[in-house]
């Protein structure tokens, strides 16, 4: 018989705040937290704005030798799974699990590192440079620093990998595998090697002028998207095991769906993304006529609002039009391996609250984005069911489903 998974706790490091606290008030007053790079001189780039976290202190939070043994995206996935354990009022023993998701993993080191190398020599290449770098790295250390020595493992599957980190280890708790994992998403590739890589690719915004209100997803004047910083982590657990402790619990996860779509490396297909989606909902076994939000993926580029609002169509039919779909990317940017825990950790935040974060800089309507996106101002809904969407480079989809806890079922 499949166990029941739900969330007891969850942690978030955004460019609009540290904590759930913080985040939380930050995204349902419909705060940016989208500014100019300060991390490195971007002068010379065509975009020179990100959703950079400036507040953050490592040492908060990591023993300051240890600290300087880590990349920035490990500093974050330590900090969020901190306070996600914390929220839970956990103590987790050694047969819990750790899963973690990264689209970059320590990408900050690996510039920096090839930047001593080729004006240095290899001599000065720092002795620790392959440990900071490599992509398990945060799930490592975070297993060090609890003592999980249950079910683990790092996915890397571009802007999909919290999604699909939070996915799967669901699926070992629904699975008997373990009764509690510790899961999230982190990445920071505000990096100038890596940065002006996505600078290459066009699909940033060059409102540089104007960082507040340059990410624009389904406006028609979008000019694509903005990259952020951070990291979400979440605590899943058995329910007997929640029960037992009489813990509070954010939600229940009961969908999860992931596809490929087989024909693209970088732009999306609404056939792959329809595929995810209903995955999801059948491994849910609810009705769509129950889903009364969705996250959205909702980068702010042309080609990937416009093809997930062509998904949400084909999946919801007519009903597609009376669902509420927003984007908090235009608030925090697109913290790529982060964005679907990030994502997850705000749907529970807005079923606990009963309040739909908005997508702000929402100026113009899209004839091809014609669906509902809660525009620059939260709303309240009562939400029992919501969803959210990842669908990452690479023709990488995942879908999350969770519901309001019924003991009952």
């Amino acid at each position: 018989m499949k166990k029941r998974v739900v969330i007891t706790g969850v942690g978030v490091l955004s460019s609009i705040g540290i904590g759930k606290k913080a985040y939380w008030e930050s995204l349902a007053n419909g705060k940016s937290g989208i500014k100019r790079i300060s991390l490195f001189d971007a002068s010379n780039l065509r975009s020179q704005i990100a959703g950079e976290i400036t507040d953050f202190i490592a040492s908060d939070y990591i023993d300051v030798k240890e600290a300087r043994e880590m990349d920035r995206a490990c500093h974050f996935s330590i900090a969020a799974a901190e306070m996600a354990v914390k929220d839970a009022n956990i103590i987790l023993n050694e047969d819990a699990g750790v899963v973690v998701g990264t689209g970059l993993g320590g990408i900050t080191t690996d510039d920096a590192q090839h930047k001593i190398f080729h004006t240095k020599g290899p001599r000065f290449v720092h002795p620790l440079a392959v440990p900071m770098a490599m992509y398990n790295a945060s799930a490592s250390h975070i297993s060090m620093r609890y003592g999980l020595m249950g079910p683990g493992f790092t996915i890397a599957t571009a802007c999909t990998s919290g999604t699909h980190a939070i996915g799967e280890a669901y699926r070992l708790i629904k699975d008997g595998y373990t009764d509690v994992v510790l899961s999230g998403g982190t990445d920071a590739t505000i990096s100038e090697g890596i940065f002006s890589g996505w600078c290459a690719l066009r699909v940033l915004s060059k409102r540089n002028d104007m960082p507040e209100t340059s990410c624009r997803p389904f406006s028609k004047d979008r000019d694509g998207m903005v990259l952020g910083e951070g990291a979400g982590f979440v605590v899943l657990e058995e329910l007997n095991n929640a029960l037992r402790r009489s813990v509070p619990i954010y939600a229940e996860v009961i969908g999860y769906g992931t596809s490929y779509d087989a024909s693209h490396i970088t732009a999306p297909n609404a056939k792959g993304q329809a595929k995810a989606m209903g995955i999801a909902l059948k491994n849910a076994g609810i009705h769509l006529d129950e889903v009364n939000y969705i996250n959205s993926h909702g980068t702010g580029t042309a080609l990937n609002d416009k093809v997930e609002t062509e998904t949400i169509k084909t999946v919801f039919g007519e009903k597609a039009y009376s669902i509420a779909v927003s984007s908090i990317k235009a608030m925090i940017g697109h913290t790529l391996g982060a964005a679907g825990a990030i994502g997850l950790v705000t749907c529970c935040l807005a079923m606990q609250d009963n309040i739909v974060p908005p997508t702000i800089n929402y100026t113009e309507p899209d004839p091809e984005c014609d669906l509902d996106y809660v525009p620059n101002n939260a709303r309240k809904v009562e939400l029992n069911v919501v969803m959210s969407n990842s669908f990452g480079f690479g023709g990488n989809n995942g879908v999350l489903i969770l519901k309001r806890f019924d003991k009952e079922g």
